[in-house]
């Protein structure tokens, strides 16, 4: 599967320099993701807006970086040395239950920000503040976007 990264033509991105950068960029992302969310918690001023429900996306989400990058390329092919369980369709499985997990905090985290911090001005008031709708989406596509960055930006064929 060609990713953006192969169509570049530059030698910093061969080989452990390509799997170096495409972790790094994703530790970037996750780390800006929970930086968000952790900015939100630790406002006083803005508790009284913010439900302690709302970290759920972020932990399914986190889930599903885990899920969809426990998988290797190797195993979804069925090219891997050892089969696991249920072989190459048991991985596949997994990677669309963290594919799944991954969308829906996303959609998840819209959903909040909308309904909960956009729409809601007539029972909180114009003056209510949106920072938390919007830092618990920006958490939740952060998080998607490492999960993505992490899975497709590295090559596996040092290994194989």
């Amino acid at each position: 599967m060609p990713g953006i990264l192969d169509n570049l033509n530059c030698d910093c991105l061969e080989g452990d320099r390509r799997n170096s950068i495409a972790a790094a960029v994703a530790g970037f992302l996750f780390f800006t993701g929970w930086w968000i969310i952790i900015d939100v918690a630790a406002d006083t001023s803005l508790q009284k807006d913010f439900e302690n429900s709302y970290y759920t996306c972020g932990v399914l989400g986190t889930i599903a970086l885990f899920m969809i990058n426990a998988v290797s390329n190797g195993q979804l092919r069925g090219d891997a040395f050892t089969n696991g369980c249920m072989g190459p369709r048991g991985a596949r499985m997994w990677l669309f239950i963290g594919f799944v997990l991954g969308f829906g905090s996303v959609i998840a985290a819209g959903w909040i920000l909308f309904q909960g911090y956009v729409i809601s001005n007539a029972t909180h008031g114009p003056d209510a503040h949106k920072w938390p709708g919007v830092a618990v989406f920006l958490q939740n596509f952060f998080i998607f976007g490492s999960s993505l960055v992490y899975k497709f930006g590295r090559s596996e064929d040092l290994w194989g």
